[in-house]
């Protein structure tokens, strides 16, 4: 009898399928940093069923990873231990070999893997960052947006609205325009007054112009220069590093996408402040491995846009710094799931009363936007 119930209780934890969707949101206005423009971002949407729960995750990739985790990791998944979250995420990975593990695979890899994380936890009847392990309540926030798009209004317009609801961080776009950016910096410094600076270069300067606009940023007390260069320069980030004025952090990692790349970053002492993001470096089980080498390494991570999906993992993550709370990623969440934390004082506080994520989709507005 014991035999049978275990039988039982094992086939009742197993992923059955995987349901995936893809949806293209229009942004509210034209949007652009320093080397892409975008009117629209597209958000795959994967949920894990089993047991009864349905797990939710996702990722902001091209509609092409819809169909990989449609044709290439919905059959190896199906029928896993959902337990076992890091065997699946094995299987997941040792799949995509020859498909080419960076890239549009680790977007696919990441959704799976963030839904089949809250789907166990579902199972246990726990919120998410009981099963992972606590080591906060909740996370700070910076605000994140002032697009190179922005006229002047719009920029001290939002990054001074952050302020008034008590955040303590904002982040800007520069780069497209470098002769400009000083003059936009002075006005986002005068709409967000004693508030802490950052500016995001996206990889558009070379080295000589980074120093530059550096010096210039200092003087407007900027706190942090993320991709000042392209985050492939690993010799000239570790340059703007040692060079930098002092109290300007340099941060880059946001195109990781395997545990290797933070690795060779953190080795090449490029970064102040390393990022990563669970919808590209292979999901929350990724995620926390970012986080522990940055522990080994005595550098904080700070986690990249995705406010909803992070913010679970984020309370379990020893070295974190903070969250990007990143306008396009803040307003789509709460149009496509129920559930979704708000700001309060600058922080994010996950809601222990829900199980998992504490996320639900919105099936009919979803339709709406369907790709």
């Amino acid at each position: 009898m014991t035999g049978l119930l275990a039988t039982r209780v094992r086939r009742e934890l197993l992923v059955e399928r995987l349901d995936v969707a893809a949806c293209t949101i229009p942004t509210d206005a034209p949007e652009s940093d320093g080397t892409i423009e975008w009117d629209s971002t597209t958000i795959v949407i994967v949920e894990a069923r089993g047991g009864g729960e349905t797990g939710v995750g996702y990722t902001y990739a091209h509609v092409s990873a819809a169909a990989l985790v449609d044709e290439v990791l919905a059959p190896l998944v199906a029928g896993l231990d959902a337990t076992a979250v890091p065997r699946a995420w094995e299987t997941m990975v040792a799949a995509v070999r020859n498909i080419g593990r960076p890239g549009i695979a680790s977007t696919a890899i990441s959704a799976v893997d963030s839904a089949l994380w809250d789907l166990k936890a579902r199972l246990l009847g726990v919120p998410l960052v009981t099963l992972l392990g606590a080591v906060r309540e909740s996370v700070e926030l910076y605000g994140s947006g002032g697009f190179t798009s922005y006229s002047d209004e719009q920029l001290e317009r939002q990054l001074g609205g952050w302020a008034d609801d008590g955040f303590r961080r904002m982040k800007m776009k520069i780069g497209r325009e470098p002769g400009l950016d000083a003059g936009r910096v002075a006005a986002a410094r005068s709409a967000i007054g004693t508030a802490a600076l950052m500016v995001d270069a996206n990889g558009a300067l070379d080295r000589k112009q980074a120093l530059a606009l550096a010096e210039r940023f200092a003087e407007l007390d900027v706190v942090w220069f993320e991709e000042p260069v392209s985050s492939d320069d690993l010799a000239g980030l570790r340059l703007l590093r040692d060079r930098a004025p002092g109290g300007m952090e340099i941060a880059a990692g946001e195109y990781g996408y395997d545990l290797p790349y933070f690795r060779r970053m953190l080795e090449a002492g490029a970064v102040d402040v390393l990022q990563a993001d669970a919808t590209r470096c292979a999901g929350i089980t990724g995620f926390l491995g970012a986080g522990a080498l940055c522990e080994a390494y005595g550098i904080p991570l700070s986690a990249h846009t995705s406010p909803a999906l992070h913010l679970h993992p984020c309370c379990a993550i020893g070295p974190l710094r903070d969250l990007e709370y990143f306008h396009d990623h803040a307003r789509i969440e709460r149009m496509l799931f129920d559930g979704v934390a708000e700001p309060v004082a600058g922080a994010l506080t996950p809601d222990l009363g829900r199980p998992g994520n504490g996320l639900e989709l919105k099936r009919a507005d979803a339709a709406l936007y369907a790709a």
